[in-house]
């Protein structure tokens, strides 16, 4: 691993937030000489949360040397929080990797490695008070960075944690190049980004409709963090 030749690494899983994949994806693609991988178990086609299909360019076995390890999120999260292949993967590579990302729900998957005890860390709204559960800092800011873990809120932060990694990789200047590119000036429609500025009545109404998903979630994240425990306790309760 070079500063001339940097090596990106993208977790692609079954169910993933395109965006939280292709946000990052397409700043890090741009940093001139950089290799990014799509990183699963195989090969095969992977179906992300609304459809759309993308293809793993190498295998978690095949993976090369990383400079930086990213989870993205979405519904597909809930399986890994327990996936012990995914889990040894990102446990077993973060030790060799300069810098960790989670974009989203992805925060939660490092969380279920073992990587967030202690740090202070950020994911989607609707689910940043999971952190606690594997002994994170939940944080309510859209990029969040602790030492070399930068992780951050939902779907659109994946961009603007991408960026920042740049610029800690090769200075703020690569970093304005790289936005001002893809012409990254966001300028939304409504102010609803957030529950605080869409307000009460329209986040009730979506909490409302995502219950079913956030109980299953709560239930992957008792699950994932008792298997975390039982890891570190060598399976001996």
């Amino acid at each position: 691993m070079t500063e001339n030749a940097p090596s990106f690494g993208l977790l692609l899983f079954p169910n993933v937030t395109q965006l939280d994949l292709t946000g990052p994806y397409e700043v890090l693609a741009r940093v001139p000489g950089a290799q990014v991988h799509l990183l699963w178990k195989t090969l095969d086609p992977v179906r992300s949360d609304t459809g759309l299909t993308i293809l793993p360019t190498a295998t978690l076995a095949d993976a090369p040397p990383l400079d930086l390890l990213l989870v993205p999120g979405g519904g597909g999260i809930n399986a890994l929080l327990t996936d012990e292949e995914v889990l040894t993967f990102l446990a077993e590579r973060a030790s060799g990797t300069r810098y960790l990302s989670g974009i989203c729900t992805g925060s939660l998957v490092l969380g279920a490695a073992g990587l967030l005890e202690g740090k202070r860390a950020g994911t989607h709204w609707a689910s940043r008070d999971f952190l606690a559960a594997f002994g994170a800092t939940p944080v309510a800011e859209r990029v969040v960075v602790d030492g070399t873990l930068f992780t951050g809120g939902g779907v659109t932060a994946g961009i603007d944690v991408a960026l920042r990694i740049v610029a800690e990789l090769f200075g703020e200047p690569a970093a304005k190049l790289i936005q001002l590119s893809i012409e990254y000036d966001p300028k939304p429609p409504f102010d609803a980004g957030s529950p605080e500025a869409a307000g009460e009545g329209v986040t009730a109404d979506l909490l409302a409709r995502m219950r079913p998903m956030l109980d299953a979630r709560a239930a992957a994240v008792t699950a994932g963090a008792e298997a975390l425990r039982r890891r570190r306790s060598g399976g001996v309760d």
